[in-house]
């Protein structure tokens, strides 16, 4: 019986790529060399949402959490969002972001939505709202898995009562701890070959289909 699905949020809930990157693109700048430091294993979670955040202060030294919210408040749902959060509730089971991405964006969507659980990344601020310069890290970007066994042992859920759903190899983590995975507009061919199902139409709703067969897959 299904009992939890976890979604990825930037690429799948939402229709942009990346949610640190919006605010990149909103002070017309970028954070390559950050990007390539961490993939080369330079330097660590904590340190990358650091240097995020050196890039956007660049622009704006006294930038606040209410600056984040109206530079992200544009950020729309992926379409069919809602039809498949509804579609999941209706067959009794509880929803959950876990996501690399922005917690100010994946709160927004959860209360959107009505998802339940919204696991995502966030930043320090001091009493007046202004960054401090660090991060909170809730899940690293190669540590979805952990995330959600952590989720399912609070939820008494097992891993063949879960499906999950993402768009990158950095999601490949929540499909090992589910009964079905599900790429959506997956990004690469390692996100494709974990996954059951695949999904290339942009149209989440589409989702749906993997999970009324969840009683016939294979765990």
């Amino acid at each position: 019986m299904l009992k939890l699905v976890a979604l990825d949020m930037d690429g799948t809930l939402v229709d942009v790529a990346s949610s640190w990157r919006v605010v990149h693109d909103h002070f017309g700048d970028h954070n390559d060399e950050g990007l390539r430091r961490f993939l080369a294993n330079q330097i660590d979670d904590e340190e990358f949402i650091r240097t995020d955040i050196r890039v956007w202060r660049r622009h704006a030294p006294d930038l606040t959490i209410d600056d984040l919210e109206r530079i992200l408040a544009p950020v729309p749902l992926m379409p069919g969002a809602a039809e498949l959060i509804n579609g999941i509730h209706a067959r009794g089971a509880r929803t959950a972001i876990v996501s690399g991405g922005l917690d100010l964006l994946a709160r927004r969507i959860a209360r959107e939505l009505g998802i339940e659980v919204a696991l995502a990344n966030g930043l320090r601020v001091h009493s007046d709202g202004r960054l401090t310069g660090e991060g909170i890290v809730r899940v690293p970007i190669h540590g979805k898995e952990g995330v959600l066994a952590q989720l399912q042992n609070q939820l008494a859920v097992r891993p063949e009562e879960t499906a999950s759903v993402g768009n990158s190899e950095i999601d490949v983590g929540l499909f090992r701890r589910s009964r079905v995975g599900v790429a959506f507009l997956p990004e690469d061919d390692d996100v494709r070959r974990a996954a059951t199902t695949v999904v290339t139409e942009r149209n989440l709703a589409r989702v749906l289909d993997a999970l009324d067969g969840f009683d016939r897959a294979s765990p």
